[in-house]
């Protein structure tokens, strides 16, 4: 179990970026950002193509190695032992990954695995839990999303709404600490978005801990508890929705939001 137990455990933030940094050759795509996501909270990721939203996330899961700073997990520092000198093995690695979930945008669900197989497969075989159990939760999850006949479908019959929607739930069976989100929109049909969306706005209603990159400017007004703006690999804004979106305090945001927001 990832475990860190300080007295104050329930007032720590969840995720805590430190100073991060990540360049690839000469770019520099991510500079020096820091921000805390506290148990519970929905944090929405913004800013144009190329700011470094994916980025942040895919290093926030180890997917990428920044270049400097640090993240912790529930105070554990992703990537390295205690004392952030030593990487951590594949195995402690994986260990840290199995508390953050991740929704891409473009589904990544196993096309041979029906849905139920799609949701089982990683408890089962990752984490070493009961097998029907495991079931049993997973059937409870596609009922959640909306999905419960879709059991024994397989990915290639599914709308891509639907896709997303047992990606989302494949996430959960993993009984995350943290979900990331990718632009889990980005690749549907805009009438498929709404379905997504949906099931987004519960999870936040819900009180699941979500770092999210997104384009939905209706999702980060109604569902986020804080927004932050990237540009550059920098980030220029950090407040709450209504603030961000009625007082920009940057003329960049200001232009942000001319751009993506519809009048």
């Amino acid at each position: 179990m990832l475990t860190s137990q300080p007295q104050d455990a329930l007032s720590k933030p969840v995720l805590n970026i430190r100073r991060l940094s990540k360049s690839f050759g000469s770019q520099l795509v991510l500079n020096d950002v820091s921000f805390e996501v506290a148990k519970g909270a929905t944090v929405c990721l913004l800013g144009p193509s190329g700011s470094g939203k994916s980025t942040l996330l895919r290093c926030v899961n180890w997917l990428e190695r920044p270049d400097e700073g640090a993240i912790f997990l529930n105070g554990v520092r992703v990537g390295f032992r205690s004392g952030g000198t030593v990487p951590m093995t594949a195995r402690e690695l994986a260990e840290v990954r199995s508390h953050i979930g991740m929704v891409f945008q473009h589904f990544n669900l196993w096309p041979h695995l029906t849905v139920i197989e799609n949701l089982i497969e990683a408890p089962i075989h990752v984490q070493k839990r009961n097998r029907d159990e495991v079931i049993a939760e997973a059937e409870a999850l596609l009922e959640r999303v909306g999905l419960r006949d879709k059991r024994d479908a397989f990915p290639a019959r599914l709308s891509g709404g639907q896709k997303q929607r047992v990606g989302i739930a494949r996430a959960l069976a993993m009984k995350p600490e943290l979900i990331l989100f990718d632009e889990p929109t980005s690749a549907l049909d805009p009438e498929l978005v709404g379905e997504v969306i949906a099931v987004m706005k519960t999870l936040a209603n819900d009180g699941m801990t979500m770092l999210v990159v997104t384009h939905e400017m209706g999702f980060a007004r109604e569902a986020a508890d804080e927004i932050l703006l990237l540009d550059g690999g920098k980030i220029i804004e950090h407040c709450p929705p209504e603030a961000f979106f009625s007082r920009p305090k940057t003329e960049r945001a200001r232009q942000f939001l001319q751009r993506y927001v519809q009048a």
